[in-house]
């Protein structure tokens, strides 16, 4: 079934992909700002629940194409960019096995414990 998961992730992170080069940008921008999103692990100095609360923030694929689609609506690229790059980092992370956090620690996610 993991392998089935990863091969669903993978879908979609071509699928970002795609949708990236479909905006007015160059390519060293996804590049650039592909693992911007771990940003929200900085939570984590404010302990379990802050840390899976921001991790999470910026892991949610519903938060990325929520971003997306006000961009596409408002014809902002930048919103869409937002958007693609929070989805497409948070498939790479499940296709590796990390998923949204329990609040008990990093390691606990809805995918399994992370290193089992």
């Amino acid at each position: 079934m993991k392998f089935i998961l990863r091969l669903e992730e993978l879908a979609m992170l071509l699928l970002g992909i795609y949708a990236f080069s479909v905006l007015d940008f160059s390519w060293w921008w996804f590049l650039g700002l592909f693992f911007t999103p771990d940003l929200g692990m900085i939570g984590y100095a404010f302990g379990q629940k802050a840390g899976a609360f921001s991790y999470n923030l910026f892991h949610h694929k519903g938060m990325a194409i929520t971003l997306w689609i006000v961009g596409h609506a408002l014809q902002n690229q930048v919103l869409q960019l937002i958007g693609l790059i929070l989805f497409s980092h948070s498939a790479f992370d499940r296709i590796l096995g990390y998923g949204l956090k329990y609040e008990k620690g990093f390691k606990f996610t809805h995918l399994g414990e992370i290193g089992k």
